[in-house]
């Protein structure tokens, strides 16, 4: 199939319309993030029995996304992109009241994974709404606008959950939530129409989806890019649902936590800026490559330093190496997720569901495993981020071994 050009013309302006779906896909930040600076204090109210409990309002988030993408990515394509983004955003304002009425972990752990399914939706269908309206340079120069957006998000959000900590109480972090999600599906249904007209809509089809799934399974182009990008992403994610634990039990940060936290996401943010301007020089194969060597090499030199300061260094040197470490982090989500799609060709939207939720599962699974061994120290992190990112390496160097031809090649 050749690539789908520009189908609808665009209803409402750039600014609005970046705004509009910058907002949409912030959505899933702001509902992991917001939420750090509250998972003592969450925990202590449900009843956690230990740390491990709290972190899994976290990772637990992903999980519930990985079943959503499945079921909304085939749906955006059925019913129309409206439709997706209006029941998710109704799904995940349900699982946000779950939440607000919780009164043990159990409750709580099921609103987060309903708020995630829900919020999948938004995210699956503004990116093929994009995809709808714009092409080749023009979609790329609308998602870099909205990845600058998109960046913030992660930086401000702790800032936001810590403020309305400070104000009044967990509860009304769902409370935010909750408004936003009824003042993001308010706007996007008075001003954005659809852009996928019935013509061009696919029924839903079991063998297609098993057809997806076995390509993707069995070729080494995708199915590598896809287990080496969960690797990545567990590590991380082990790393995001203990960092409230780790900067604030471990190192008593206080409310500094959420200004750490963004000092951090400012690297993932800075790599993904430098990425873009780099990939279309160098290709995405070679800065791959770059990347999990540097990730590697960062994360023997850290577990070196946990190890001589007896599983605990000074807040500075913690800081400054996790800078580092992340910036490759940063150089390797939009990369490796790029080279997994790149041979789908017309099972995209379905492949990109697929992906997403195989690669979030492996997360979850990683992340979990790894928080499990932390207690006192950071010798669980740092061993984490060594044998992903060293698996992540091994995985992509035998499932690319020619990466100077195109992917569609390898297939």
């Amino acid at each position: 199939m050749s690539q789908q050009t520009t189908n609808v013309k665009p209803a409402l302006g750039l600014p609005e319309f970046i705004a509009l779906m910058a907002l949409m896909t912030s959505l899933v930040a702001l509902s992991i993030d917001a939420m750090l600076p509250a998972l003592d204090t969450i925990g202590a109210a449900m009843g956690a029995q230990d740390i491990h409990e709290s972190h899994l309002i976290v990772s637990l988030f992903f999980a519930g996304m990985a079943v959503g993408q499945l079921f909304f990515g085939p749906y955006c394509d059925t019913r129309g992109r409206r439709e997706a983004i209006i029941l998710g955003l109704t799904i995940f304002a349900v699982g946000t009241v779950v939440c607000m009425l919780a009164d043990n972990m159990q409750t709580m752990l099921i609103g987060r994974v309903i708020q995630a399914f829900g919020v999948s939706g938004p995210r699956i269908a503004s990116t093929a709404v994009i995809r709808d309206q714009f092409a080749g340079e023009a979609m790329a120069r609308v998602m870099s606008f909205i990845m600058m957006v998109f960046i913030l998000v992660p930086m401000l959000a702790p800032m936001v959950g810590q403020w309305v900590l400070n104000i009044a109480s967990w509860f009304h972090i769902f409370t935010l939530f909750l408004l936003v999600a009824v003042f993001t599906g308010t706007w996007f249904w008075i001003r954005q129409p659809e852009t996928l007209p019935a013509s061009r809509r696919k029924p839903f089809s079991w063998a297609q989806f098993f057809r997806s799934s076995l390509f993707i399974v069995t070729h080494k182009p995708v199915i590598g890019p896809t287990l080496a990008m969960g690797c990545v992403f567990g590590g991380f994610l082990a790393y995001l649902s203990a960092s409230q634990t780790i900067f604030q039990g471990f190192y008593g940060v206080g409310e500094m936590f959420s200004y750490i936290f963004a000092t951090l996401a400012f690297s993932i943010g800075l790599a993904s800026f430098i990425n873009s301007k780099i990939v279309m020089r160098l290709g995405m194969y070679r800065v791959t490559q770059v990347a999990l060597i540097g990730s590697v090499v960062f994360a023997v030199i850290f577990l070196g330093i946990i190890e001589v300061f007896d599983g605990l260094p000074p807040l500075v040197v913690t800081i400054g190496s996790l800078f580092i470490g992340f910036f490759f982090v940063g150089l390797l989500f939009g990369n490796l997720n790029a080279m997994a799609m790149h041979p789908l060709g017309d099972m995209a939207g379905l492949g990109a569901a697929i992906i997403g939720s195989l690669s979030s599962i492996i997360a979850v699974l990683v992340a979990t495993t790894v928080d499990s061994y932390l207690t006192v120290d950071l010798f669980p992190i740092g061993a984490g981020f060594l044998v992903f990112f060293t698996l992540a390496l091994i995985i992509i160097r035998m499932s690319l071994q020619r990466p100077d031809k195109p992917a569609e090649s390898l297939s």
